[in-house]
């Protein structure tokens, strides 16, 4: 008896050493987030290489060292942001995260089947006070929602070969990530026809 009233005494004080010692540190993995650690290293608004993946340094974590990788760290209060990454000569992908890391759009170059992968990133509410133009809207460009109005971007560029790491860097380091300030312009209705010329009379 008296062995199990010090078991579940033993049990009640390591669990509070546990809990203590995560409230202790909750503070400081808090602050440890990518979003964190990015932006001393990263500018607002812009495309910033991050350097390239070490054992023992990296950036983020599971970096590849195949890859090449650039990141904006992006803030949409300002207006939407246009994007645009020319896809290098092996692989070329482009992933979106909110503020608190999740994911929630990825593109690459196969599925974008251009040489260049040209989006806008906007808010929701942004969105809808675009023209109500489905033109404009949907078939000129490619317009992604994100849930927050801040995040990252995360640009990828696969060097198959380490002599190709130049190449890879060289399209990520072409990439932008800039506000647009001024909404796009609606599409401007087409000019109604003139009207029909009379008939001329006949003379009697």
């Amino acid at each position: 008896m008296i062995r199990l009233v010090f078991t579940i005494i033993a049990g009640v004080l390591l669990g509070g050493v546990v809990h203590l010692v995560s409230v202790l540190a909750l503070p400081r993995i808090a602050t440890q987030d990518a979003y964190s650690r990015l932006t001393p290293m990263t500018k607002e608004n812009a495309v910033t290489a991050l350097p390239l993946a070490e054992p023992n340094n990296a950036p983020m974590p599971f970096m590849d060292p195949a890859f090449a990788v650039a990141i904006c760290r992006y803030d949409l209060t300002g207006g939407p942001i246009k994007l645009t990454v020319p896809v290098s000569q092996a692989y070329t992908s482009v992933s979106f995260y909110t503020r608190n890391e999740v994911a929630y759009y990825a593109i690459n170059d196969r599925s974008a089947g251009r040489k260049v992968i040209e989006l806008d990133l906007m808010t929701e509410e942004q969105h809808s006070e675009l023209p109500e133009d489905e033109e404009v809207t949907a078939a000129d460009r490619l317009i992604i929602d994100s849930p927050t109005a801040t995040g990252l971007i995360v640009l990828k560029a696969l060097a198959p070969e380490p002599g190709l790491m130049p190449q890879a860097q060289a399209s990520l380091a072409a990439s932008q990530c800039t506000v647009q300030t001024e909404p796009p312009p609606a599409k401007q209705p087409e000019p109604a026809p003139p009207p029909p010329a009379p008939a001329p009379r006949s003379k009697r």
